[in-house]
């Protein structure tokens, strides 16, 4: 059992990358108002990381957790990234985040230096759990062999005796596919807690986390965190489909589904919560976004009634697998 199991109510918290102006320059004033309305939903757990904008989401996040006690939520941030003080011309997902320039290293003292930086930024003297962020072979290539050495003498280590000084409550990976979480499983000296793994186990791709990740997650008496659940909002009518633009055989895919939902009345938002967490090894979801009226549409979609036989459509049509635990 983790920090996440003993204190949250809901299955739910927040995801703040959209709070970094993750596709979009975010103004300040609709980013406070998702993060309010968050809290006016009842959601307290909020996970957040300096490679969302180059610390834009953190500070977004810390201006407005500061006016709260801080018993009464959970907070979770990444290392990996030292944000720097030196510029460049930003491009990809965070080109309308702050400009700085973002060291990627995962060593002892950048785990500190960027930790530090975090707590400033988030108005906070304390962090409830630490994930060790994109140490995989989507952000790193074929470098993430090395780097993953780097973190395991590194990063590994220094969280875990966190861990156990009480400096945090839990430490993991957050990475979005499942074989860097899967190697760390197997570690002999230290294993992680509680990783956040997003894309990997969502209503629209779950086979390879199923079979290889949550069975390890099992044995080793460890938890995950599903982010991402909408596949960047995929799922949803969007044009990003984990981060990248969409394909048309992922268009076809999402229009299955939502044959199916429309012929069940379901939403896809609904579909979408309550299988990611039906499965016993998944602590929380935790969906983002930057539009205030979608927070409590999240949490209602979580105790909509989703009739048993959407669920076997599903897997008549290959849609969910056969194996997958499903919402009772």
């Amino acid at each position: 059992m983790t920090i996440l199991d003993e204190k949250l109510k809901k299955k739910i918290g927040y995801g703040t990358a959209p709070l970094g102006n993750l596709f979009r320059d975010v103004p300040e004033q609709e980013a406070e108002d998702t993060v309010r309305a968050v809290w006016d939903a009842g959601i307290r757990y909020f996970d957040t990381a300096p490679f969302y904008g180059a610390g834009l989401a953190e500070e977004r996040l810390g201006r407005v957790l500061s006016e709260k006690n801080r018993d009464d939520f959970i907070l979770s941030t990444k290392v990996g990234r030292v944000v720097l003080d030196e510029k460049e011309d930003k491009e990809g997902l965070f080109e309308d985040g702050y400009q700085n320039k973002l060291l990627n290293e995962y060593t002892e003292d950048a785990v500190k230096r960027s930790i530090e930086q975090s707590l400033e930024r988030l108005q906070t003297d304390r962090l409830d759990i630490v994930y060790v962020h994109d140490l995989s072979p989507d952000f790193l290539g074929d470098e993430w062999i090395t780097k993953f050495d780097e973190a395991r003498n590194g990063a590994f280590k220094a969280l875990a005796e966190m861990r156990d000084e009480g400096v945090i409550s839990a430490w993991g990976l957050g990475v979005n596919t499942t074989i860097p979480i899967e190697l760390a499983l197997e570690l002999e000296e230290t294993k992680p807690d509680i990783s956040l793994q997003a894309l990997q186990y969502t209503l629209l791709q779950h086979e390879r986390a199923l079979t290889h990740l949550m069975p390890r997650i099992s044995q080793q008496n460890s938890r995950i965190v599903v982010g991402g659940p909408y596949n960047s909002g995929a799922l949803l009518g969007g044009d990003h489909f984990d981060y990248a633009p969409i394909t048309d055989d992922q268009r076809k895919h999402i229009k299955q589904v939502e044959k199916i939902a429309e012929r069940h009345g379901v939403s896809l938002k609904a579909a979408a919560l309550q299988f990611s967490t039906a499965n016993p090894n998944v602590s929380a979801v935790i969906p983002g976004s930057t539009r205030p009226d979608r927070i409590q549409a999240d949490l209602d979609a979580l105790s909509e009634h989703i009739p048993s036989a959407f669920w076997i459509d599903m897997i008549d049509e290959g849609l969910v697998s056969p194996d997958a635990p499903l919402p009772s």
